[in-house]
């Protein structure tokens, strides 16, 4: 059974589930995902320390300005957008393991970039690293999960996209404590974490 992934762990045939499977499995899968992409909306905890990485204990002039950093949280924003319309019947197409395969390599992708991008105090190399390529990892992982539960619950739309988003928003409630715990575990005298 080839179906359209092109057979092997990617298939689409291969994510059809046997008789006597519980839709009910399917959400807490939905969920996790839309946990770990709703970390973006937890981005803002970084602006401040980000606005301090010359300076450290305050600004200096070659530190970047909040009005600077507002755009990495834009760009993946819009880029979720533009992504999810380009790429929406590729993921119902490709199915999802694929999906998520591509999305979590993007996003990881968007995060190492980012990071090479910080510590070479490149603006623009944040921006294509977690607006661009961690924008359109939202946007393939936004819709898998979404569309994934809407085929499980035909009967219950509004319930099975209500449990896939409340994730996404849900990741920022783990996030941002995380993200601030760990950059105090990571901050020195001359590093902010």
């Amino acid at each position: 059974m080839e179906g359209s992934g092109g057979g092997g762990w990617f298939s689409r045939a291969r994510t059809v589930a046997k008789p006597g499977f519980s839709r009910w499995m399917v959400p807490p899968a939905a969920l996790c995902v839309h946990l770990c992409i709703g970390q973006a909306y937890a981005f803002s905890v970084f602006n401040l320390p980000m606005t301090k990485l010359i300076g450290i204990s305050e600004s200096a002039p070659d530190d970047w300005k909040l009005t600077e950093l507002g755009w990495i949280f834009s760009l993946a924003i819009f880029f979720l957008g533009v992504s999810s319309a380009v790429f929406g019947r590729w993921v119902e197409e490709g199915g999802p393991r694929k999906a998520m395969f591509t999305a979590a390599c993007c996003w990881a992708g968007g995060f190492l970039i980012s990071a090479f991008g910080v510590s070479i105090h490149n603006l623009w190399v944040i921006y294509l690293g977690y607006g661009v390529l961690g924008g359109i990892a939202l946007g393939i992982g936004y819709i898998s999960p979404v569309s994934t539960l809407m085929k499980w619950f035909p009967d219950r739309p509004g319930m099975a996209t209500g449990m896939a988003i409340m994730g996404f928003g849900g990741g920022a409630l783990i996030a941002s404590p995380l993200s601030v715990w760990l950059m105090g575990k990571f901050t020195t005298a001359t590093h902010i974490g």
